[in-house]
């Protein structure tokens, strides 16, 4: 039996693992108990807690996991599995899911709006409440109304929070993303529904942009997400936040966002006055893409302080370094433009989102190119939050 388990867990650990990677063992368990010297600049992602720093591919996926375990520790909540059932029917334009794990049970549905151009099945995109990106004729829209699942404004309310407890660790947005998760088991029962289940992006904006964020992180059958001006949380780092607002700019904090919000973990909120004693950051979330590698395009806004622009541009670069290390940079982007309105949408964005859209989504044989875009005047200090490089993983 003990060989049994073993076999399955480094079997597991190998399905994670980019084509033609090198099969490791199992991963070891994150300690009970981290001490971490405090630092301003963002930890390495490419130094596990224990042991040396990563200099193979094939040793990445075990990290990959670590960064998980600890956004969830920490930060987050705890992603619970997938429910013992789930069971889905498609009507109209709606499909109803309905879920049942540990003797409870619990239903929602979401819309689907299929494309007007293209073949079935269809790709799709899941958008929090509603969209606020352009989706494409040959695209379809799911519209997911997220806070049925975890209240926005109402710590351990929701559909989740019936199946797994009102005092359950996990904040909103892995409530969200568990729903996320549910939407996609859905769709691969419901071939009615004409829609992909292997070509599912993700969007949100504001509140929501951390949200999509969060989900394409946590949901590896996600192909693209598109957090839309997240913020911190979202493009951004706290290290970052924190300075930014020591220097006199109104920036959204750890220590401001646990005040009242229900989106982060009832842990959180012991950190949030310590962040460079915390052994992450906001880059490790954007890290999760590369294994399976997916595609993240972030769409931000410089006008608007809170949002914290120079946090969003630096955090991002330093992820931008690791999916640079394994091959996959143009599986990131990020398009950063100044305009008033919160959650509109610049001219100058369509352009990286359309190739984003067309290459994870439409499977074209599209580049990317370089989408790492802003037009803040800030000074770009990259060394300012970053005392480690990027190793040649090979």
């Amino acid at each position: 039996m003990a060989f049994l388990l073993l076999a399955l867990a480094a079997a597991a650990v190998c399905s994670a693992l980019p084509q033609g990677a090198p099969t490791p063992g199992p991963c070891p368990s994150l300690p009970a108990s981290i001490t971490y010297a405090a630092n301003s600049k963002l930890p390495d992602p490419f130094k596990p807690i224990t042991g040396d720093r990563i200099s193979s591919k094939s040793q990445w996926s075990c990290r990959k996991q670590e960064m998980s375990q600890l956004l969830q520790r920490y930060e987050l909540g705890t992603m619970p599995p997938k429910p013992s059932s789930v069971t889905a029917s498609y009507s109209g334009s709606s499909l109803k899911i309905d879920v049942s794990d540990g003797g409870k049970s619990t239903s929602f549905s979401v819309s689907i709006k299929l494309p007007t151009s293209g073949t079935a099945p269809y790709p799709a995109i899941i958008a929090y409440g509603a969209p606020s990106v352009p989706i494409p004729n040959t695209v379809a829209t799911i519209t997911y109304q997220n806070f049925d699942i975890g209240a926005d404004n109402g710590r351990g309310q929701g559909k989740f929070y019936s199946l797994y407890g009102s005092d359950a660790s996990a904040g909103a947005m892995i409530a969200w993303a568990w729903g996320v998760d549910r939407i996609i088991d859905a769709l691969e029962l419901t071939p009615d529904a004409k829609i992909d289940p292997k070509r599912v992006g993700v969007t949100g904006c504001s509140r929501n942009g951390k949200g999509a964020m969060v989900a394409g992180a946590f949901v590896d059958r996600i192909a693209l997400a598109i957090p839309q001006e997240g913020g911190q949380g979202s493009a951004g780092c706290w290290r970052i936040a924190d300075e930014i607002q020591k220097n006199g700019t109104k920036v959204e904090t750890a220590h401001q966002i646990v005040n009242g919000d229900s989106w982060y973990s009832t842990q959180f909120p012991k950190y949030v006055d310590s962040i460079p004693t915390m052994p992450w950051d906001n880059h490790f979330m954007h890290s999760l893409y590369t294994d399976p590698p997916r595609g993240l395009i972030m769409i931000e806004n410089t006008a608007i302080d809170y949002l914290g622009p120079t946090s969003n541009y630096h955090c991002s670069s330093a992820s931008r370094m690791v999916f640079g290390a394994l091959g996959i940079q143009d599986h990131i982007g990020l398009s950063q433009f100044s305009h008033s309105d919160h959650c509109g949408f610049h001219n100058e964005q369509q352009a990286p989102l359309t190739a984003f859209i067309e290459k994870f989504l439409l499977k074209k044989d599209t580049a990317t190119g370089d989408v790492w875009k802003t037009d803040g005047k800030w000074a770009i200090d990259e060394s300012r939050w970053v005392d480690w490089k990027a190793p040649t993983l090979s």
